[in-house]
């Protein structure tokens, strides 16, 4: 059974950084790609960043880039959102996401638009709120 445990939401001031982290498991030793898509209020779910197992680089969608920085620990099988100066616009529940298979930087936005084919396997959803 594949799982995506995910932490660290929670409260933060405007201008703050919250790190949220993710452990997948149930992937066996394959290759997988992992990120983070986040839902705000009224919109439709948003692809943020994403990260291959091979860890060749993260790509990030332009709402969030500058401003956050995804990492992987391959051992542990978790990966680390860095998310500094936040707004309030960045509320929202925030969810861990994986797919099976070998992603290189190039093919990444495979996995990280949302749509028929979004990631098979999502997290339970943790709250980032951001009072301003």
């Amino acid at each position: 059974e594949v799982r995506l445990v995910e932490s660290g939401g929670g409260l933060v001031q405007a201008g703050g950084s919250l790190r949220l982290s993710c452990e997948v498991s149930g992937l066996g030793g394959a290759d997988y790609a992992t990120g983070w898509f986040r839902q705000l209020p009224g919109k439709e779910p948003e692809g943020i960043s994403c990260i291959g197992s091979t860890d060749e680089g993260a790509i990030y969608a332009g709402s969030v880039k500058g401003r956050s920085t995804l990492s992987i620990d391959k051992v542990k099988k978790t990966t680390y959102l860095q998310m500094n100066n936040l707004k309030s616009e960045d509320t929202g529940v925030y969810y861990c996401v994986a797919d099976r298979g070998y992603y290189s930087t190039d093919s990444l936005y495979r996995v990280c638009t949302p749509g028929p084919r979004s990631p098979p396997y999502w997290g339970q959803g943790t709250l980032v709120t951001v009072s301003s």
